[in-house]
């Protein structure tokens, strides 16, 4: 039988991430890690792997193949329990969580994407709220903190100020509607359960070793590649954009803080920024790049700036990486790991 409990280890706080080898995942993982909690991860490695690379791009299958490997080889080096356990297993989850006793689960496994979302409602409902209801069964009676991270797409349409959490949201599509859904899932599970929560909403997350294909990131490839850039809308459309290592911290504070449970936060950076203000740091990285503008898809929210007084109120929580500093860092490293992967 596999064994969990390390040796010659002080009592420290547990935290299983479900999902754990994915962006946000292998990222929070390290930071906690550095914080000496001790920290399992459990992922099927089928949501955000090659197998969901289109086969089409060759030359992104060689360069995710190496952001992948080097997930796994940072997880390895700083010795953090992997667990390759697919969490649609409902009896598989209940063992593991039994087994490790975590203080705190978070709950990253989903399908990642929008655009995903709405191609296969069926894949994203089995990967995003199945996995989450095992994990909530399986904690139910242990009363464990459960952090489950939603998204700013919850809210559908911005009316043009700040979002505060207590907006009454209206989603549009597959992917904000399950989020939505999981949320009032995990609220379900306090009210008859007496489960401790804390539902996160991100916004335009970027940063080092993202598959997933968001906006930030293909940009930053099409730039490395030479490829034309396109925007989808006029580009003066505001995004909260937010650097991975500004969510890792507040998910963190998340962990520590009493006053988190069953809260919900926005943890962004909490000032948007025009899609056009990043292709003009694209431009000033990269010669010669060319912007193409299409047509906006009717399914993607206009959204804006994600309110964080609660988040800077309850969790003492202070974003550090501006686009100027966080997105021009993340282009650096994709330069150095493009040339050398």
């Amino acid at each position: 039988m596999q064994s969990y409990k390390p040796k010659n280890l002080k009592k420290r706080k547990k935290i299983l991430i479900i999902g754990g080898i994915g962006f946000i995942g292998h990222n929070l993982a390290i930071f906690l890690k550095k914080k000496n909690f001790l920290v399992y991860v459990l992922d099927s490695l089928s949501v955000n792997n090659l197998k969901n690379v289109n086969e089409k791009l060759p030359a992104e299958r060689k360069l995710y193949k190496s952001i992948l490997d080097s997930r796994i080889k940072l997880l390895k080096n700083n010795k953090i329990k992997m667990i390759i356990q697919d969490a649609r297993n409902n009896k598989k989850i209940f063992q593991h969580i039994n087994k490790i006793n975590p203080d705190t689960v978070i709950h990253l496994a989903a399908v990642s994407h929008a655009n995903k979302s709405n191609k296969d409602p069926h894949q994203t409902f089995d990967n995003s709220l199945r996995t989450l209801e095992n994990t909530l069964d399986a904690i139910k009676d242990k009363k464990k903190h459960i952090i489950y991270l939603s998204s700013s797409m919850v809210y559908g349409n911005f009316d043009g100020r700040e979002v505060k959490e207590n907006e009454v949201c209206n989603p549009l599509g597959i992917y904000g509607n399950l989020k939505l859904a999981g949320e009032m899932i995990v609220k379900s599970y306090n009210q008859v359960f007496n489960i401790p929560y804390t539902i996160i909403r991100p916004s335009a997350l970027y940063g080092e070793r993202c598959v997933s294909r968001r906006v930030s990131q293909i940009f930053v490839e099409n730039a490395l590649r030479d490829k034309k850039i396109v925007i989808n809308g006029d580009g003066e459309e505001k995004l909260d954009f937010t650097y991975i290592l500004d969510l890792i911290n507040g998910i963190y504070l998340c962990c520590i803080k009493s006053n988190a449970k069953n809260q919900i936060f926005n943890l962004t950076f909490g000032n948007a920024k025009k899609i056009n203000d990043l292709i003009k740091l694209i431009k000033k990285n990269f010669k010669n790049i060319k912007v193409e503008y299409q047509k906006r898809d009717k399914l993607t929210p206009v959204r804006g700036t994600l309110s964080i007084k609660k988040a800077k109120r309850y969790l003492n929580y202070k974003p550090k990486y501006s686009i100027m500093n966080g997105y021009v860092r993340y282009i650096n490293w994709y330069k150095y790991h493009f040339k050398n992967h």
